[in-house]
């Protein structure tokens, strides 16, 4: 039996981790948030971009930010959020 598609019943394309906390920044290193074949414009500010959020919006990370820290509220529900980490190194803060 196959689930109805609708947009509430819509998987995203990999687990989103943590909302960071307005003024924090979103780690954004997995490579699924680069679409190396099409630049959208963005979901925010209408420029075009390569990023994609954990569903699939194209949206530049520092609009993201931004939303974020004009949006707290609206952020908790998770619409851009960080990737779920694994047991990170101390030494690990490239970023």
């Amino acid at each position: 039996m196959t689930r109805p598609r609708g947009k509430n019943n819509k998987k995203p394309l990999f687990e989103p981790g943590l909302v960071p906390a307005p003024g924090g920044l979103l780690d954004w290193r997995d490579s699924q948030h680069f679409d190396r074949w099409q630049d959208r414009p963005c979901v925010l500010c209408d420029q075009p971009t390569p990023l994609r959020s954990h569903s699939g919006e194209p949206v530049h990370k520092a609009c993201a930010e931004t939303w974020i820290a004009a949006n707290p509220v609206e952020a908790r529900l998770g619409r851009f959020a960080s990737d779920l980490q694994s047991h990170r190194r101390h030494d690990d803060d490239h970023a």
